[in-house]
């Protein structure tokens, strides 16, 4: 479907300008608007305000890859970046409400109301022994704080497919490392060699395997070949980041085909700890599909999608073992639950860290699991007024469909929630808990009187 998109965007029946041709070694194609069509209507009022008010400074200024990318397949982009031969300190006296970030390499944040636009300087090599980089002995860059000029931070980029960079005055697309061909035939390739690539960012790998699923490209044969076997580069990347990328991956409307490439290319591994297990068993199998493609569904319908209901769906098989590794043990259901939970999040916390606040929705939706099943006495209707009701309802209803618990229970407490008061009250169960004895109180001892 993209290819043929991109074969109407970019074939014209008049013959192009040479200024517009593929970029042959070493040369830049300059696209202009009759051929790549992007349509200003997708592109953010903030984005052309930032490139407009670093233009009018006297510097250049671009939208930058992603982004690009999305605008000449005809889609809206959900974040602006943009490039700029500009010190972060520059962009930063530019616009008033702005702010430097991070450490690994520098980038300034530009808000316009709610909206923020990410500008980062060209990026140089890291090889420059003049600039402030360091690099592992595994290849991994840990800090390249370098600035370059446009061509070298095209060098630097991921993807051809990302390495474009569009000039709202001008209208003109840049095209460093064929970008748009490869775009046009389906293709995700990488640039330069990917062996050294992929060493440099291991994540480059994670980021691969989500583009390939979200915009249907194929990846190239040389760009797939050594991601099996760097694999375990995974590792040395800090939890922090990892989470970042795995919740773009799962986010991306594409989850299920994300999840399917993950294992394909073995990067599962120590990301969602026995992932690879639990959607070979048939039950966790297909829960966790329901669970991804709910979530494919919500995303590609512009709906909010909690991600801590999402790595609840993701982990709950983990959580089904342990607990019932503990009752085995002899722990009572509850107790047993609870050091279930802490076990799967605490290994969890040491591959991929998840954010507290997310782990914190996990655990009560987990928690709130057990109380599902009593529908008697006035439990229910405390359940229903417990803030995280709608979500582990929701995810009741996951199990039901899975058919890890029998479909009658969700069915029950759908019409419970829908019903009226004398409804409710006709509908609950025969309350069959042992009450527990009252101790009758002895009578008080007098208290002795002082003579």
């Amino acid at each position: 479907m993209i290819k043929k998109l991109l074969q109407r965007v970019f074939t014209s029946s008049k013959k192009p300008a040479p200024s517009n041709k593929a970029a042959s070694p070493g040369k830049t194609a300059r696209i202009s608007a009759k051929v790549h069509g992007i349509d200003r209507k997708l592109i953010s009022n903030a984005a052309i305000k930032t490139t407009e008010g670093l233009q009018k400074a006297g510097f250049e200024a671009f939208i930058v890859g992603g982004a690009v990318r999305d605008l000449l397949l005809k889609q809206r982009p959900k974040d602006f970046d943009v490039a700029t031969n500009a010190t972060p300190e520059q962009v930063n006296r530019i616009f008033r409400r702005s702010r430097i970030i991070g450490r690994r390499f520098r980038l300034v944040h530009v808000m316009f109301g709610d909206e923020t636009i990410e500008v980062s300087t060209f990026r140089g090599s890291h090889l420059n022994e003049t600039g402030d980089s360091k690099v592992a002995d595994s290849g991994r860059i840990l800090r390249d704080n370098v600035f370059g000029n446009q061509e070298e931070d095209a060098v630097r980029r991921d993807f051809t497919a990302n390495a474009l960079y569009y000039d709202p005055a001008s209208e003109e697309v840049l095209d460093f490392h064929h970008g748009v061909a490869d775009l046009q035939a389906g293709v995700l390739r990488m640039i330069g060699d990917p062996l050294t690539r992929y060493r440099e960012d291991p994540v480059r790998m994670l980021r691969a395997v989500r583009l390939s699923a979200k915009l249907g490209l194929k990846i190239a044969p040389d760009t797939e070949k050594p991601i099996s076997e760097l694999a375990d580069l995974l590792h040395d990347v800090p939890p922090s980041r990892l989470f970042d990328e795995m919740l773009k991956l799962f986010l991306s409307g594409h989850a299920l085909e994300s999840a399917s490439a993950l294992r394909q290319h073995g990067l599962h591994h120590g990301l969602l700890p026995l992932l690879d297990v639990v959607l070979e068993q048939p039950m966790g199998e297909r829960f966790v599909k329901l669970a991804l493609r709910n979530t494919d569904e919500r995303v590609l319908a512009d709906k909010p999608v909690s991600p801590g209901f999402l790595f609840a769906t993701l982990l709950w098989h983990e959580v089904l073992l342990a607990w019932k590794k503990y009752e085995q043990q002899g722990n009572k259901p509850i107790p047993a639950l609870h050091m279930a939970m802490d076990e799967v999040c605490d290994l969890q916390a040491e591959k991929m860290a998840i954010h507290k606040r997310f782990s914190a929705t996990m655990r009560e939706i987990w928690g709130l699991q057990p109380r599902f099943e009593i529908r008697a006495g006035r439990r229910p209707y405390s359940l229903l007024e417990n803030p995280r009701y709608r979500a582990a309802y929701d995810f009741l209803l996951l199990r039901c469909e899975s058919g890890e618990l029998p479909a009658e229970i969700g069915q029950w407490w759908t019409e419970f929630a829908n019903a009226d008061g004398e409804r409710r009250q006709a509908m609950l169960l025969p309350d069959t808990t042992p009450r527990k004895r009252k101790r009758r109180r002895s009578p008080k001892k007098p208290s002795p009187t002082s003579e």
